[in-house]
C-alpha cells in the first residue's frame, strides 16, 4: 500500500447548524418550528459546540488527525442585513485560533447550507442581488480572518436542489404548482416566521429555480474573486455532492442525464478553483425503467443507501479527469450505530481512493463526515455518522475506536490500513 503524502490532509468535518446549536437567526432554525414541522425533531442546543469546540478540536488532535473543516454561520455574522457582529466574528476566530494552537489545518466553509432569515425573507438564491449580499458577507469575514486560514470553501453541495432535480424527487421548496396543500400551508408558515410573504420567502435550500442556480454560480465566482483579492495565496474551491452514478444494461442514458444535469455543471466551474471539494457516500445504479433498488444488508446506512465503499474512488477519479483541478475529498464516511462497520467502510473508501491516486488523480487530503454524532437535518439526531458520540442529556464527548483507528492511518500515511480489523485502536 503506498503511503500518502507527508502534507496530505486528514481530518474531519462539522457544520455549523449541525452541531453549534441555537443558531435562532437562520432560515433552517425558522422551518424546524413550523407546525407540523418536515424534521423530525428540532436542532435545539445541537452538541453545544458552540461553547464544547476545544474539546472538539482537542479530540481530534489527540486522534492523530491534522485538519479540521468547520462553516462559519452567515446568520451569526449578519444577523440583519448589513449589521455585521464582530464579537460573533471573534468566536469563529478563537475556534481557527483553537485549530492552530494544536497544529490542526482549518478549512472553512462559507455557507453550509443555512443563511439568515432576512436572506429567506426577500427570496434567498432567488432575490436580485444574492450574490452581491453573498460576497459582502465573504468580504467581510474572509478579510478579518484571512491571516489565520488558508483554505476557503464557498458552498457546500450547491447542487443538491439540482440532484433532487435530476433523480426525481421534488423537495419541500419547489415551484408553487409542483407543492401540494400541506406544503403550501407549510411555506406561508415559514414566510410568517422569518417576516416575509408567502410566494416570496423561500429557504436557501435546496436551490431550484434556474434564476436561483445562476445566481449560486454568480455568488461562487464574485466569493473566489474576493478571497483572492484579500489573501492571494489562498486555496478556494466548492464542495460538490457526487454519488458514484453507474448504468446497468439499457441505463446509460439516464446515468448521464443526471451527470450532465446535476454534476457536471458544477464541475465545470471548479475548473477555475483551485480545488474540487467531492462528497461521496454511496452509488446508484439506473437501468432503463430507471433507479434500480439494492438489496438490504447488515452494513446498509441507517440512511437507507448501499454500502459501497469504492464509490469515493470511482467520484474522485471522475472528479479528477473532468475539472482538471486537484481534489480535496471533503465528506465521507457512514451513518451507522456498528462502529466496526464504519472502519470497515472507511478503510475500503481509502484503499479506492489509493486506485484513484495510482491512476493519477491528485488528491490534497481525505476529510471525514462527521467529527461528532450531530443534528442531520430532516432527520434529526439518529443518523449517527460522528467518530465521536455525544450524549444528549450532558453533551459529554466520547470517542469511537474509528476516531483512534483513522487517526492511526494518517500518523502512519496509510500504512495502518494493511492491519487487520482486529488490530484497530481501541478508545
Amino acid at each position: 500500500m503506498p503511503t500518502f503524502p507527508a502534507d496530505f490532509l486528514w481530518g474531519a468535518a462539522t457544520a455549523g447548524h449541525q452541531i453549534e446549536g441555537n443558531n435562532v437567526r437562520s432560515d433552517i432554525w425558522a422551518m424546524e418550528h413550523v407546525q407540523p414541522s418536515p424534521f423530525a425533531e428540532p436542532s435545539g442546543d445541537a452538541c453545544d459546540s458552540y461553547h464544547r469546540y476545544e474539546e472538539d478540536i482537542r479530540l481530534l488532535a489527540e486522534s492523530g488527525l491534522n485538519t479540521y473543516r468547520f462553516s462559519i454561520e452567515w446568520s451569526r455574522i449578519e444577523p440583519e442585513p448589513g449589521q455585521f457582529s464582530r464579537a460573533e466574528l471573534e468566536h469563529y476566530r478563537r475556534m481557527i485560533l483553537a485549530c492552530r494552537a494544536r497544529d490542526i489545518t482549518p478549512v472553512v466553509t462559507l455557507n453550509h447550507f443555512t443563511t439568515p432569515s432576512w436572506f429567506a425573507r426577500h427570496g434567498a438564491w432567488g432575490q436580485a442581488g444574492a450574490a452581491g449580499l453573498f460576497e459582502r458577507y465573504v468580504r467581510f469575514t474572509v478579510g478579518a480572518l484571512r491571516d489565520d486560514v488558508d483554505w476557503w470553501i464557498t458552498f457546500n453541495e450547491p447542487n443538491a436542489g439540482a440532484l433532487l432535480l435530476a433523480t426525481g424527487s421534488l423537495p419541500l421548496g419547489a415551484a408553487a404548482d409542483e407543492l401540494a396543500e400541506a406544503q403550501r400551508a407549510l411555506m406561508t408558515q415559514f414566510a410568517a416566521n422569518v417576516g416575509g410573504t408567502p410566494g416570496v420567502a423561500t429557504m436557501a435550500i435546496p436551490v431550484l429555480a434556474p434564476e436561483a442556480v445562476e445566481n449560486v454560480f454568480t455568488a461562487h465566482r464574485q466569493a473566489r474573486t474576493a478571497i483572492k483579492e484579500l489573501a492571494p495565496a489562498a486555496k478556494v474551491g466548492w464542495s460538490i455532492a457526487v454519488h458514484d452514478f453507474q448504468a446497468a444494461p439499457g441505463g446509460e442514458a439516464r446515468r448521464d442525464e443526471i451527470l450532465a444535469q446535476a454534476i457536471h455543471p458544477f464541475w465545470e466551474a471548479a475548473r477555475e478553483d483551485d480545488f474540487v471539494g467531492v462528497q461521496t457516500y454511496t452509488r446508484e445504479v439506473y437501468g432503463p425503467d430507471g433507479r434500480v433498488a439494492s438489496e438490504p444488508t447488515e452494513d446498509t446506512f441507517l440512511t437507507g443507501w448501499e454500502h459501497y465503499p469504492p464509490a469515493l474512488g470511482h467520484t474522485v477519479a471522475a472528479a479528477a479527469a473532468y475539472t482538471g483541478v486537484p481534489v480535496l475529498v471533503t465528506e465521507n464516511g457512514m451513518a451507522t450505530a456498528d462502529d466496526e462497520a464504519r472502519i470497515r467502510y472507511t478503510r475500503g473508501a481509502l484503499e479506492g481512493l489509493t486506485e484513484a491516486i495510482d491512476a493519477g488523480a491528485e488528491v490534497l487530503g481525505y476529510i471525514h463526515w462527521t467529527l461528532i454524532d450531530n443534528w442531520e437535518w430532516h432527520s434529526g439526531f439518529a443518523m449517527t455518522f460522528g467518530l465521536i458520540a455525544v450524549d444528549r442529556e450532558t453533551f459529554a464527548r466520547t470517542p469511537k475506536p474509528s476516531l483512534a483507528w483513522l487517526g492511526s492511518v494518517a500518523t502512519s500515511r496509510g500504512e495502518a490500513l494493511t492491519e487487520s480489523l482486529s488490530a484497530a485502536p481501541r478508545s
